[in-house]
């Protein structure tokens, strides 16, 4: 199957709300405001209804869209996550060899990083340096300020 993108539960309840709220809540208010614009007369000298057209092609593109990703998503069952490599999901300790800075991050997909929560990328320069190595490794990782080396100091789940 083309295109399958993993999922948190949680990730794919956000992308499930999301849609909802375009369907339930953002669909009838473009509707409403076509209808206004369409009783404001000559449709083509209208700027409002020429909006509020586009507006609604624009959200029927995300609509279908979402429902596109939703239907290609899959659940990672995180009880199943090997944690002698680092993998999607692990949660990993590093160290910064440079400075000895120790952080700690979770590697997500993209739909689900957060870097403030802590949560990064599987597409990141540092979780693409992460991937597939295990504990007590060290690992460079090519960043826009050059090269850092990183120490894997724990791989949790």
């Amino acid at each position: 199957m083309e295109d399958v993108k993993y999922y948190s539960q949680e990730g794919l309840d956000a992308l499930k709300r999301e849609l909802n709220q375009l369907e339930s809540v953002e669909r009838p208010k473009i509707s409403q405001a076509i209808a206004e614009a369409r009783d404001k007369g000559d449709l083509s000298e209208n700027a409002e209804y020429d909006a509020a057209k586009e507006a609604q092609g624009l959200l029927e593109l995300k609509i279908a869209k979402l429902k596109n990703l939703i239907a290609k998503a899959r659940v990672l069952d995180e009880s199943k996550i090997d944690v002698s490599k680092v993998l999607i999901y692990s949660i990993v300790k590093i160290k910064n060899m440079k400075n000895n800075a120790e952080m700690t991050y979770t590697i997500v997909p993209e739909s689900e990083s957060d870097l403030k929560g802590g949560k990064i990328s599987v597409s990141s320069p540092i979780a693409k340096a992460l991937i597939g190595n295990s504990k007590g490794d060290v690992v460079t990782v090519q960043a826009p300020a050059g090269t850092m080396d990183f120490q894997i100091l724990d791989v949790t789940r």
